[in-house]
């Protein structure tokens, strides 16, 4: 079982690698590291027994990455252009992320909308997010354009999207390999419809079942910055 659990941990910390110049251009910029400080400690007696031989402050670091707000994004690091590599999710609290099979769950979600984002042709070379200086904001979802402007807030972690269609919030998480941008599954969902419906696709049910089965869970796009 622990080999298992840790299978699980560490496909949840892998990302795919690379650069993408994409639809926004290539607009580079260093990433900044989180620390876990004593959250991490709290989490690491709690999760020691799931790490095993994993059970470094490198992996639980990684772990609290998950957690919206547990470690600090600052607006600066948003600036410039980011790729889609893979779905991705975050939890809403750091307890949340540590009852048993929080880091499955996890995984399971990335799994399960891996498919539905194959399915609607969602790739890197079509799904990008840039964000400026000036808080102006673009993005391409499966080459579907949205324009407009944003707020940060760096407590929360949450991105304040706004276009002439609608407005968002869009939680900001820090991966390995980048950053991930979350939304409620509702949110996501109507994003999700909006590229089925251009793109012909008529059904994305497994978004809603995981709303229903993962409540505290934002469901969305791991990023890599583009160089």
């Amino acid at each position: 079982m622990k080999k298992i659990f840790s299978a699980m941990l560490v496909a949840v910390m892998m990302m795919t690698t690379g650069c993408n110049t994409g639809l926004l251009g290539g607009l580079g910029g260093s990433d900044g590291t989180g620390s876990g400080g004593t959250l991490g400690d709290v989490l690491g007696g709690v999760l020691g027994g799931v790490l095993g031989g994993l059970g470094s402050q490198n992996t639980i670091d990684g772990l609290l990455g998950l957690v919206i707000g547990s470690v600090k994004v600052q607006e600066s690091e948003l600036y410039g252009a980011w790729y889609y590599t893979q779905p991705g999710c975050a939890f809403t609290s750091e307890n949340l992320l540590a009852k048993a099979g929080g880091a499955v769950a996890a995984e399971t979600c990335k799994e399960k909308l891996l498919p539905v984002y194959n399915t609607l042709g969602i790739s890197g070379q079509n799904t990008q997010f840039q964000f400026t200086q000036n808080h102006q904001f673009a993005a391409y979802v499966k080459g579907i354009p949205l324009s407009g402007t944003y707020t940060y807030d760096p407590e929360n972690a949450t991105i304040k999207v706004k276009t002439m269609l609608f407005s968002s919030n869009v939680y900001v998480t820090r991966t390995t390999q980048g950053l991930a941008f979350t939304f409620e599954s509702k949110n996501l969902l109507k994003v999700l419809q909006a590229v089925a419906a251009m793109s012909g696709n008529s059904t994305l049910q497994t978004v809603g079942d995981l709303s229903k089965q993962f409540d505290g869970v934002r469901l969305g796009f791991d990023m890599a910055r583009a160089q």
